[in-house]
């Protein structure tokens, strides 16, 4: 009954009545949350330390943090399992914000892009066929 009552498993009720008639009711007491320890202020600061080094010093060859390289800064330096959201709202929580970066290819060039607009795509753009009201019928394409 009590067991139904809280939704719990009966072995539950069992495990808190044995160390209630044990300890008393100071046994019944919360010990806190269960949940994994966080990095606390100090080791914090020393996170964002680590990441103002750059992905560089960390053996990336990019110049881009992502959450599960972050991840594994946290793992290695301070001996912490993060899940990948974890790391996000942490980095929320410390005033991080997520950033993308502009992706283009090392054989980018600006000024033939600017040729193209200029000369290429009018052409391109007037030799398309001028739009028409047309029939809907394939067989019969001069029927309304």
């Amino acid at each position: 009954m009590i067991a139904k009552d809280l939704r719990v498993g009966v072995r539950s009720v069992q495990r808190w009545r044995q160390a209630w008639e044990e300890d008393g009711p100071r046994a019944l007491r919360s010990q806190g949350p269960t949940s994994l320890p966080g990095l606390s202020e100090k080791q914090f600061a020393r996170l964002e330390a680590e990441l103002a080094k750059g992905p560089a010093a960390h053996g990336r060859q990019d110049q881009r943090w992502t959450l599960s390289r972050i991840k594994t800064v946290i793992g290695r330096r301070f001996h912490l399992t993060y899940t990948i959201q974890r790391v996000r709202k942490l980095l929320v929580r410390g005033g991080w914000s997520c950033q993308v970066p502009a992706r283009r290819a090392l054989e980018h060039d600006d000024e033939a892009v600017a040729g193209w607009v200029k000369e290429t795509r009018p052409c391109a753009e007037d030799s398309r066929r001028p739009v028409e009201p047309g029939s809907s019928s394939r067989t019969k394409p001069a029927s309304p």
